[in-house]
């Protein structure tokens, strides 16, 4: 009886260190990473020719990057990296004001609507 007892719980740990090497113990441990807005279609669908900045600031949020020199432009940039994955996910969108009126946007994210503003998806990507 006690040799089979010497037997059985060796076999037992082998069997349960065999079912955990699948995960690799000397791999680093990494994050997802997550800058900036998140900027979806539906929400510059949203946007119409004409809109006020705090009517902006409510749909897309209060952009990342606000210029000094130029108060008509809102930049909304958007960067996550995956854990052990690639490629790395940008996204921008420039929203341009005349006189405090949404006038036009350009970036990787292009309206849905026809009454929407112009966009160009070729500014501002890379």
């Amino acid at each position: 009886m006690r040799a089979t007892r010497r037997f059985i719980l060796p076999a037992i740990a082998a069997s349960l260190i065999a079912a955990c090497s699948w995960v690799n113990p000397l791999s680093v441990y990494l994050i997802e990473i997550q800058q900036g807005n998140y900027i979806t279609q539906e929400m510059v669908s949203q946007l119409k020719r004409g809109m006020t900045k705090d009517q902006v600031r409510f749909v897309l949020g209060t952009p990342l990057v606000t210029d000094i020199f130029h108060d008509n432009r809102w930049d909304y940039v958007y960067w996550r990296q995956r854990a052990h994955q690639d490629p790395t996910e940008e996204r921008r969108l420039s929203v341009y004001f005349e006189d405090g009126k949404l006038e036009r946007l350009t970036g990787d994210i292009t309206p849905g609507l026809a009454d929407s503003p112009q966009a160009s998806a070729t500014e501002g990507a890379r």
